[in-house]
């Protein structure tokens, strides 16, 4: 069984077993990260053995400090130093090309390397303690939500690595912006905190979305550039589908409050209609509604879902804080069925729906 130790406590035992060939779960701003020697194709092997995680998908190798990426790359673009000094340490990785000392395994075969130097004081002490870079995915089961607390590593990697660090819940929730530097054009490869309006803003260029996210992912066969770009992720076990109405649409969630309060009118009555149908066929149905809504659901005495609020839609940073622990209840509660109502794509709500849609396969249904 992992050692789960708090804090700076276990940096040093930390540190010994990355050196070692070992792995160790460490923590982040975003979400756990599961840490090997990113120069050993070995460690390598053995965090995409224990996460049962595909090897064409790469893994991201975080730093201590700008000082300590040159090594890691072939070539070092101007505007990827402009990045890091902007939002290092951070919740951004940003793409380069590889140096030979970067091994394949890391990369999942990729000419490429992703790189990030996390903002947490335990995360920035081990690896310093490490003298190694740390090739560090998501401390979960490949495909599930991701781990925002140390318990969540535990269920997940019980008897798989040698130790946890812990310190305590994270502050984001979910995964690093990540933008590619080897094309002509600076690209968005999947949404974080750091906004793509705020890389553009740094740079002082247009920085391209990359497709795939707009699609929910690669397609089968295609190699992922980038951790979480396949198309099913993040997933509960339960089958989840998230509601909006037709105004919301097309209005690009701009509307009046009296349209929003009757747009909510209907998402939610939709919701009420569907788990009334699964709950009568003797499902389990879980609901993931805002602060502003959750009242609204309370007119149907006969419903026992369990509802769960994520935090307010005006405050998309607090639903990603909470997003991936309550996907995580509802496993934990053996929900059949989701319903979640779809929020605003603008600013830190572009890496919320992300995380949405792929978490719920791209279902989305129109309440009328």
């Amino acid at each position: 069984m992992e050692t789960i130790v708090k804090g700076m406590e276990g940096v040093s035992q930390a540190a010994e077993i990355i050196r070692n060939g070992g792995l160790v779960a460490f923590p982040t701003e975003t979400v756990y990260g599961l840490g090997g020697n990113a120069l050993d194709p070995e460690a390598s092997r053995k965090i995409y053995a224990a996460k049962g995680r595909p090897s064409d998908n790469p893994l991201i190798v975080h730093v201590s400090c700008i000082d300590e990426v040159e090594p890691l790359v072939s070539d070092f673009p101007e505007d990827a130093r402009r990045l890091m000094e902007s939002f290092w340490p951070g919740p951004l990785t940003i793409i380069m090309p590889k140096a030979e000392a970067v091994p394949y395994e890391t990369t999942g075969g990729l000419e490429t390397v992703a790189i990030r130097c996390p903002e947490n004081k335990v995360t920035l002490e081990f690896i310093r303690e490490a003298g190694l870079p740390i090739a560090g995915p998501s401390a979960n089961t490949s495909g599930k939500p991701s781990p925002t607390e140390a318990e969540h590593v535990l269920h997940d990697l019980n008897g798989k690595i040698e130790m946890i660090l812990d310190d305590g819940p994270v502050g984001i929730g979910v995964e690093s912006t990540i933008v590619d530097l080897t094309g002509e054009v600076p690209t968005l490869l999947r949404p974080g905190a750091i906004t793509v309006e705020d890389l553009s803003e740094t740079l002082g260029k247009k920085v391209e979305i990359d497709p795939a996210i707009i699609a929910g992912g690669v397609s089968e066969g295609i190699h992922p550039k980038a951790p979480g770009m396949k198309y099913r992720h993040y997933a509960p076990n339960a089958k989840m589908t998230l509601v909006t109405t037709k105004l919301l649409k097309d209005r690009d969630y701009v509307v009046t409050e009296d349209e929003r309060a009757e747009a909510d009118r209907q998402v939610t009555g939709c919701i009420d209609e569907l788990v009334r149908r699964d709950e009568a066929e003797g499902l389990r149905v879980g609901i993931i509604c805002c602060a502003e809504t959750r009242d609204l659901y309370n007119s149907e005495s006969d419903r026992k879902a369990d509802i769960k609020v994520i935090g307010h839609r005006s405050e998309p940073l607090s639903m990603t804080h909470e997003l991936f622990r309550v996907l995580r209840e509802f496993d934990e509660d053996r929900i059949d069925r989701i319903y979640a109502e779809s929020y605003s794509d603008r600013g830190v709500g572009f890496a919320l729906m992300n995380r949405m849609r792929k978490a719920a396969g791209m279902t989305e249904i129109i309440a009328e």
